[in-house]
């Protein structure tokens, strides 16, 4: 809750006062050294995450202003180019090493039709054309855009793994720091408001700007909770296994839809119980992919079982990217990413989530992800949104609020006004510290060695955590040990 090295302390209480009562006082110092060294490892990231969190929960704003002429066009009444002639166009413009990754299909008549190729250096670039007149519109790097930029600093501080693993890290203590936080704050006498939920304007110095900290740290504390539990399933280490273990399995049991032809029903027989790909819908070139089924296998086009049935083995012809379009809008499918197959095993994957066609809302009940077998137009798999388990919806909910995509500008406000908050704290705490600190020294509370009763309950509190959250479990060993071993004869 706190982003800085300091601990709330109750409204009007001096240290004077907490220091009258022995057990209080070594309750309330235990209960400081966790908040201190807690908020001095979070407030780093926190800011990071404020600052980048603040700028991105706004990208279809930033995304008009800086790319509107790419994303959208001016309908002009006549029917659209053909996807493939589109492909055409914005092949011509790129490298011929080029690749062909994904593209866009929309409903609204407005948008442009984007591209996505992968270049040799293994970047990406995203290809702009008008479908009405064929004419390019331009180009844009995928990795170096704006807020793809803002979206990796917020998600990993563009080290890649190691960042990532820091921020879940930096998120999981600060669970530490709200705990504690609350803990120091919760009024010892009788309950005021001025102090508590208000700050007391006629105090001067630290002791106000520690007043206007505990305030904003307790107004902002349900938001702060809810962006980091939102946010985790997200996250390298914890996030990518508690996807695993919610949505692996998901549409596993279902279902393949088979061909109404006797010799594609053959073909579905022989091969449909064959084992999926090993990759998973979070590995294709997807810009976003539905949290429920992001841990999902990419089943295999039936390519093998085709080359059985031909005298000269052969990959057999397979469906164009018109096709492909037509299968999913016959499946009621209209606005989505296609990802195009480039081996023989590939199928095509039209995929819709929140975030990619609509700007400020997010219509959660219509995301869906369709695998289409390249060679047959086969639905491999379908799932739906309505299919989900508890879990997934609930998260999904939760990643919507949190990017500020499910109710519009309103959401978007409340997102950044907790973002705002969350840097008002690293601020607030920085001062508190910066006026109370020992000159030349970090300042950190005293290390209580007679350890009160209450410690046992917190120890509980801890374990939990770590148990649940295994890489912060291990940070807590490392500080426990730590603080043993250099402090540990101090009081």
């Amino acid at each position: 809750m706190s982003a800085s090295p300091v601990a709330f302390t109750a409204a009007g209480t001096s240290d004077d006062a907490m220091a009258s009562s022995s057990l209080s006082a070594r309750n309330y110092r235990i209960l400081w050294r966790w908040h201190f060294y807690a908020a001095l490892f979070v407030m780093p990231f926190l800011l990071a995450l404020a600052v980048t969190g603040t700028i991105y929960v706004f990208k279809p704003q930033f995304d008009r202003v800086m790319y509107g002429d790419l994303l959208f066009v001016t309908p002009t009444g006549t029917a659209p180019l053909s996807y493939a002639q589109q492909v055409r166009i914005a092949t011509d413009a790129v490298s011929d090493q080029a690749v062909l990754t994904s593209m866009s299909v929309s409903a609204d008549p407005r948008r442009s039709t984007e591209a996505v190729f992968r270049l040799p250096t293994a970047d990406s670039v995203s290809v702009y054309i008008n479908p009405y007149n064929g004419a390019l519109l331009g180009s844009l790097s995928v990795q170096h855009r704006f807020m793809q930029q803002v979206r990796q600093l917020h998600r990993d501080l563009m080290l890649g793994t190691g960042g990532g693993l820091l921020m879940e890290l930096a998120a999981c203590w600060t669970l530490v720091m709200i705990g504690t936080g609350i803990a120091l704050w919760w009024p010892r006498k009788a309950f005021s408001v001025w102090g508590s939920l208000l700050p007391r304007w006629h105090l001067r110095g630290r002791a106000w700007w520690r007043e206007l900290h505990l305030v904003i740290g307790i107004w902002v504390a349900i938001g702060a909770v809810f962006f980091i539990l939102s946010g985790l399933p997200w996250s390298n280490f914890w996030g990518k296994n508690f996807q695993n273990l919610i949505t692996a399995n998901f549409g596993a049991g279902k279902k393949e839809q088979a061909a109404k032809s006797d010799e594609h029903a053959g073909h579905a027989a022989a091969a449909g119980n064959k084992p999926e790909a090993g990759r998973k819908v979070r590995d294709l070139p997807l810009a976003e992919v539905p949290w429920g089924v992001a841990a999902t296998s990419v089943p295999h086009s039936m390519h093998e079982m085709h080359a059985m049935h031909m005298a000269t083995p052969a990959p057999p012809l397979s469906l164009n990217i018109d096709q492909a379009v037509a299968i999913a809008a016959a499946q009621g499918m209209h606005t989505y990413q296609l990802v195009v197959p480039r081996q023989d095993k590939d199928v095509y994957t039209a995929s819709y989530a929140p975030g990619t066609s609509e700007f400020l809302r997010s219509d959660l009940d219509q995301q869906r992800t369709l695998h289409i077998d390249r060679y047959s137009g086969v639905i491999r798999k379908d799932l739906r949104y309505a299919d989900f388990n508890p879990v997934s919806k609930m998260v999904t909910l939760g990643v919507a609020l949190h990017m500020g995509e499910y109710f519009g500008l309103v959401n978007q406000l409340i997102c950044a006004a907790i973002s705002l908050s969350l840097l008002g704290l690293c601020m607030t705490g920085f001062v508190m510290w910066w006026w109370r600190r020992p000159r030349g020294a970090l300042g950190a509370p005293q290390r209580v060695l007679q350890a009160p009763p209450s410690l046992r309950r917190w120890q509980a509190y801890l374990a939990a955590l770590g148990i649940l959250f295994p890489l912060m479990g291990a940070t807590m060993l490392l500080v426990w040990g730590g603080d043993r071993l250099f402090f540990g004869k101090r009081t």
